[in-house]
């Protein structure tokens, strides 16, 4: 039997607008990317109450989402937006490198030629 306050992480999910649609939250859990407090949840079936923390990978993003409230409905955004307490952290700006990248460096005239490399070999060897 559900406990009082305890809901299916796949309805919360979806509940929470962090999917479009129950089978794809259930996708998400048995895929391994939801976490419910640092362990990995094992099924679409697994609870979720006030105060548990999820961390759910989508796409290239990572939500650190603090539970606060089972959901009754899906309902618009700003209903969706009171079941938890987004902890995530703030996302690197586009122009910014992550520090212990290397940028990738091509030595001039190694590696598949540019089509203006293409265009000026051509007009030497007179193929206009």
């Amino acid at each position: 039997m559900v406990g009082e306050g305890r809901q299916r992480i796949d309805k919360w999910l979806f509940f929470s607008r962090a999917v479009k649609s129950r089978s794809l939250a259930a996708k998400l859990v048995i895929a391994g990317r939801v976490r419910i407090n640092r362990d990995k949840a094992a099924q679409a079936s697994d609870l979720v109450k006030a105060g548990d923390v999820l961390t759910i990978t989508l796409d290239r993003r990572i939500m650190v989402w603090k539970v606060l409230g089972p959901g009754t409905r899906r309902g618009p955004a700003e209903e969706a937006r009171l079941l938890y307490e987004d902890m995530s952290p703030p996302p690197t700006p586009k122009g910014e490198a992550v520090p212990d990248a290397i940028p990738a460096l091509r030595e001039t005239g190694s590696g598949r030629p540019t089509k203006r490399e293409r265009r000026h070999t051509d007009r030497l060897r007179g193929e206009d």
